[in-house]
């Protein structure tokens, strides 16, 4: 999905990173790496445990990071400082944080992270006995981007939702698809993100996603993290 493979930055870009960790699955020792191979400023994790929660807060030591063994942890990790918060959606809060100038050098204003874990469509069977925990979900999310305008918002996480699903056209309406907009100005589809693992790394759907209002996205790329089924999407801000 990257044109380039580059770790230098490019003006004052701000470099973000999502990643579902497969409630541990995820080597910690990967993941500590990637963060610091690829220069991440904000790290938001799903299905995030305490192991690999430790790896982190070494490469990125500011943030909120709140690991749990059964699927629901969940975190933002981050270069410099800022005030994490829990945003409620049913089954599942989210996180917020705003970075503020104050603390980010490259900020002239304040930009809004939040990171979110839409519950799988196959959380409970049958399937469609999940559709109603997935639409207020969205509903809560939506109702809170109206609630709170933020001309500079980034919204990140795995939505468990292709751009067939409703979960994903209600998003893709509102907010920037942004590996999709990257992938379209030169000529391409953006990458899938989730592929079972006896498919060694092979990805099929893409439900891993990162929305934007107010921020340009000019580089965009996926990484395999050793031992979860989600590649890591790697996305550089510059807002605008």
């Amino acid at each position: 999905m990257s044109d380039s493979s580059p770790n230098d930055r490019r003006g004052s870009h701000l470099r973000l990173m999502t990643s579902n960790l497969m409630n541990g699955r995820g080597d910690p020792g990967a993941i500590a790496d990637l963060i610091a191979e690829r220069s991440v400023d904000i790290a938001c994790f799903q299905e995030l445990a305490p192991e690999q929660a430790e790896a982190i807060s070494r490469v990125l030591p500011h943030g909120k990071l709140d690991p749990r063994t059964d699927h629901e942890g969940l975190g933002i990790a981050l270069r410099c400082p800022g005030q994490v918060e829990r945003l409620p959606i049913p089954q599942r809060d989210g996180r917020v944080v705003r970075l503020s100038p104050t603390d980010w050098p490259e900020l002239d204003t304040t930009l809004e992270v939040l990171d979110i874990h839409v519950q799988a469509p196959h959380a409970r069977p049958p399937p469609w006995k999940n559709l109603p925990t997935r639409r207020a979900q969205i509903d809560a999310l939506l109702a809170y981007l109206d609630s709170v305008p933020a001309p500079h918002r980034v919204v990140a996480g795995d939505f468990n939702a292709t751009p067939l699903w409703p979960v994903y056209r209600r998003m893709a309406k509102r907010l920037v698809d942004a590996p999709r907009a990257f992938a379209r100005a030169r000529g391409r589809r953006p990458a899938p993100t989730w592929g079972p693992l006896m498919l060694d790394g092979i990805r099929l759907l893409r439900i891993d996603h990162v929305f934007t209002q107010g921020v340009d996205t000019p580089h965009v790329e996926l990484h395999r993290v050793r031992g979860t089924d989600h590649a890591a999407l790697v996305v550089d801000l510059e807002l605008v």
